[in-house]
């Protein structure tokens, strides 16, 4: 019997000793590491991802195209993508579920000098338009030009690929669309060529998240889904309660950020930052889907669960 009891002391101990493996999470993000991902690396450095029993990895692709498709392919668990282009991948057959919220309101714009003649849409009439994504930018552009009577003839677009700013102040276009509001609008102020917005959620285009976490269809039942969700959660309750000491976290051994522009990028992010990344403000999604019918990016529209869901976690 004593030598029942000691086997079972030494077996709690190293059960106790020993807690389980973390779970391995690999997560691609859309483009290079910026204030965008605040939350993300925040609930890492704070440990809010291995204290939920994840060990996530951070990777920037190649090719910001890719990390959906790789997820679709599960080469990887969750991708940072953007719900319009979710709509157009769900139209092509990718088997992408939108998961979490990182970023709840539009971040695309119509950028122009802040000394130019443009006021307002109606001002882009003869004027030469720089985008970077053809199909869907130029859908924008279509709704927005409606509303003020105008059309796609009115302008002339030219494809300027990423160079959005570049290519503005050096005064080869006359206004920009695709330019996030908070990055060109504060590198152009950076390098004394001030510019002014027009934002396309007050231009008659819906309302829409620009950044979201998808995941394969396979793992919408995967228990580390929710807790990655949770984790995001509490990375952003971080920064939205003490901004100043989140920005450190943020560019803990990241000293490459540690600029200007990502300052300023920080500090104009953190109010679009989801407070509630796992809840799905449904209404949003099904109007956003009705626009791209009626803008013929889509053909049909799939029953909203099929495509996006709300996440939550009884544990926290």
């Amino acid at each position: 019997m004593k030598i029942l009891l000691t086997v079972l002391c030494l077996f709690l101990f190293l059960l106790e000793n020993n807690p389980a493996k973390a779970e391995k999470l690999t997560v691609l993000l859309d483009w290079f590491i910026n204030p965008d991902h605040g939350p993300l690396f925040v609930a890492k450095e704070r440990g809010e991802f291995s204290n939920r029993g994840l060990k996530v990895d951070f990777k920037a692709p190649a090719d910001p195209n890719d990390p959906p498709k790789l997820v679709a392919a599960g080469r990887a668990d969750i991708a940072v993508s953007y719900q319009p282009q979710l709509h157009l991948m769900v139209e092509a057959g990718l088997p992408l579920t939108r998961v979490g919220t990182l970023i709840a309101t539009p971040l695309n714009s119509i950028v122009f000098l802040k000394d130019s003649n443009i006021k307002s849409i109606a001002d882009l009439k003869g004027k030469k338009i720089g985008f970077s994504v053809g199909g869907f930018e130029d859908a924008l552009l279509r709704a927005m030009l409606a509303k003020h009577g105008l059309n796609l003839k009115d302008i002339e677009l030219i494809n300027v690929n990423f160079s959005l700013s570049p290519s503005l102040m050096s005064g080869q276009v006359d206004a920009v669309i695709g330019a996030f509001r908070n990055f060109e609008l504060n590198q152009m102020e950076i390098e004394g060529r001030p510019g002014r917005a027009l934002y396309i959620e007050e231009e008659g285009v819906p309302a829409y998240d620009e950044l979201i976490m998808v995941t394969n269809n396979k793992l919408l039942s995967d228990p580390r889904i929710p807790d990655f969700i949770a984790s995001l959660e509490a990375g952003t309750q971080f920064i939205i309660n003490h901004p100043k000491k989140a920005w450190k976290l943020f560019i803990k051994n990241r000293n490459d950020l540690d600029n200007e522009l990502n300052r300023r990028a920080w500090k104009d992010t953190i109010p679009r930052f989801s407070l509630r990344p796992g809840a799905l403000d449904k209404n949003r999604y099904k109007r956003f889907a009705k626009f791209l019918k009626n803008q013929d990016l889509i053909k049909k529209i799939p029953p909203l669960s099929s495509y996006a869901i709300e996440v939550s976690s009884e544990k926290y």
